[in-house]
Order: C-alpha cells, then structure tokens, then sequence
C-alpha cells in the first residue's frame, strides 16, 4: 500500500476506532494482537513501559515533586532511593522532608546548613543513633584508677571530672560557689581564693549548687542577670550573687510545706526552667513565675533519679540502671545497666557528663562522658557515648 493510501486508510481506521465503545476496543485490540507476529509484539512491549511507567519525578517540576515526597514516611523515602539515581537525586535533596525527620527523632536543626543533600546524611546517623538507644547498646564503659581512699564527691565542667563536694563556678565573674554540709554555701573569689559571702538560711547538707545565667525576665531578674540556685533535702533556694554581706534568699520552693515529701539530691536549672526530682516525680517550676508547670511521674516500677534535664530528653538513674526518657512523650526509650556503685544518701558521688545532648542530638555531642559514679574499690566508673558505626 502506497504511504499515501496508507495514511488515508489510518485516518478512517482511527476514527472508527474512537467512535468504538471501551469492550469493541479491548476486542479490536485483542484482534489484532492475535494477527500481529514476534516484530509486532516486541515494538508494542517495548511502547507500553513507556507509557504506563511514566517517571512523575522526572517530569514534574521540583518544588512539586518536593510537595509530593512530603507525604511519605522517611523509610518509604529510603526504599524510593534505590529505585533510580534521578529519584536517589532528588529525594536526598529534599530539605525539609529530612529536617522534619530528624526533629521528629529529637535531633537539633541548624537552618545555616546550606548543603541540600545534608540533612539525609544527618537522618541515617540519626537512625542509627536512635537504634542503639533502642536497643540498649548506645554506651559502652571504662574506669578511672587512682584514688587510694574513698571518693566522696564528683564534679564535672567543660570536660573536666573532679573529685570535690557541691560547686559551680564562672570565670566571667570570677566567682566560684560552694556547698557544704554545715548547711551554708560560700562565695570565693576565684583569682585570689578569697571568701567573699558565706550565705544562710539551709536547715539540712547543701547537697547541690548551680550558678547560670538568667534566660527569661522573672519576678525578681532579667535576661543575662547570674543566678545562684542551691539544694538541700526538702529545699530549693534562689539567691543574689553579689559581694554583699549576708545577703538573703530572694525564693524558697518545695513541693510540701510540711517537708513529708524530701527532693532527691539532684538539681537542674538553665535559665528558664528549674527541675528536681522527689518520690512523686520530677517537678518542673518555671523560672520567670516559679509556677509548677508540670510533674512527670515515674512509671511504676521506678524510683527514678534526675541527672539531667532538656528540651528533648531527660536523663534518669536508679539503683540498676540509667535511662534515657523522651520528655515529648514522657516514656522511657533507652537504660543502660549500672554496677553496684557506692549510693550517697547526699547525691555527691554521681552525676552526669556532657549534656547538651538533652536538647537535642545533632550528630557531634553524642559523643564524651554522659555518667560518672564513684566505687567501693575507689575507683571511679564512667559510661560513655560509643563512637557513631
């Protein structure tokens, strides 16, 4: 059949064919499959693929194709990575579906981060991390040999373990805290060793002193004002730090005013937020009214201890092990077994390590100490982060 003739004829066929209903079609079809020979039927394999598996990731424009990946759950997104490299291409660098599964892990976010393909590379360390949690293998342990008597006291400070009782200190006001068991705090000068303020009012072993600035306008202090918080058994105390001569307690808290209720020997405070833990729970005061804002209560088979307070999570201990709790949901995620370590009744002979973490993983603090305690034999027994896989 001339081309002519041929075209002619395909108009008219097609035509018809359009006028057809959808079963006349599928028959027509079906016909001509059945008269159609290997040639026919390889051309007609190879057009149907292209057009029934249309890559939509290919076509569509980015931010639609971004809009789209929104919806799926990160571990779907991993299985579309290995479907081509264009999808591997354009799925890692959707920002914002990776920085939305690393929040929602409890990881910090740092918007500066200009490198599209970033935050996928943060969210599988992520993964990682969070399965070690999950299955308890996140630490690992060492030992700290050397004391040839008891141990009494731990502290810890910009990577520095001491072994004294109850301190904090800052060089910017050149200004060192301390606690004592003769229910008085003293402020030193650090340059000097000089006593400048020997402060009063405790009624039981000042187990816990922290001295931080202020991060919210409270009734009694502004942002960037320091604050000297202290601890004792039943007490809570905020003081002014100055060089003035017995100066008084600005703020008692407590959580029974009768005292049956004791606080356990461990405080938090960061500016904002002021958190301790006693038999019903962990009790959250905020700074900037000294309201309660909230008691977590422990689950029922724990007394648990506070080491450590943040946005994210909250680190916690008992006499068998520690754990690691997401303060979003209040549940306990990871624990980690503890020795028979030596138990002090005044909370000085452990404490945690680093702890920025608590506000957040982000793939670099995850790393140093995160427990110290002391031991009968008079060493010290430390747990640590383990190196990222």
């Amino acid at each position: 059949m001339e081309k002519k003739d041929f075209e002619a004829w395909l108009d008219n066929i097609s035509v018809t064919f359009l006028s057809l209903t959808d079963l006349q079609k599928n028959e027509t079809l079906d016909h001509l499959i059945s008269l159609s020979g290997a040639v026919q039927l390889r051309h007609l394999s190879n057009n149907l693929e292209i057009l029934l598996k249309r890559d939509f990731l290919k076509l569509l424009p980015l931010e639609l194709s971004f809009y789209l990946l929104k919806w799926l759950d990160p571990q779907t997104l991993l299985t579309c990575c290995l479907v081509s490299k264009q999808w591997n291409k354009v799925i890692s660098a959707c920002t914002e579906v990776w920085q939305t599964a690393c929040k929602n892990l409890g990881w910090q976010i740092d918007d500066s981060v200009q490198d599209p393909l970033h935050w996928k590379k943060v969210y599988l360390k992520a993964i990682l991390r969070m399965k070690q949690l999950k299955d308890h293998e996140a630490f690992e342990t060492s030992s700290l040999i050397g004391h040839s008597a008891r141990v009494y006291a731990l502290y810890y400070k910009d990577g520095l373990l001491c072994t004294v009782f109850s301190v904090d200190y800052n060089d910017e006001l050149d200004v060192l805290v301390s606690g004592s068991a003769d229910f008085t705090l003293k402020v030193w000068a650090l340059s000097t060793g000089m006593c400048l303020n020997t402060l009063t009012g405790h009624t039981e072993w000042v187990t816990k002193v922290v001295l931080q600035k202020c991060k919210v306008k409270s009734l009694m202090h502004s942002p960037g004002d320091y604050i000297l918080l202290s601890a004792d058994k039943y007490e809570i105390k905020i003081w002014p730090i100055g060089r003035e001569i017995n100066c008084k307690c600005l703020k008692t808290l407590s959580v029974s005013e009768d005292r049956s209720i004791s606080l356990q020997p461990r405080l938090h405070f960061d500016g904002k937020y002021i958190v301790c833990s006693s038999a019903l729970g962990l009790y959250q005061w905020d700074f900037a009214s000294y309201d309660i804002l909230r008691v977590i209560k422990p689950p029922d088979f724990a007394n648990l201890s506070l080491l450590g307070f943040g946005d994210i999570f909250a680190l916690l201990f008992d006499n068998k092990y520690l754990y690691i709790m997401d303060l979003r949901t209040e549940k306990l995620i990871s624990r980690w077994p503890l020795p028979e370590y030596r138990k002090s009744k005044r909370g000085s002979s452990f404490l945690a390590g680093e702890m920025s973490w608590l506000n957040g993983l982000d793939g670099q603090n995850d790393m140093g100490l995160v427990f110290a305690t002391s031991m009968p034999d008079h060493s010290i027994h430390l747990v640590l982060w383990k190196e990222h896989g």
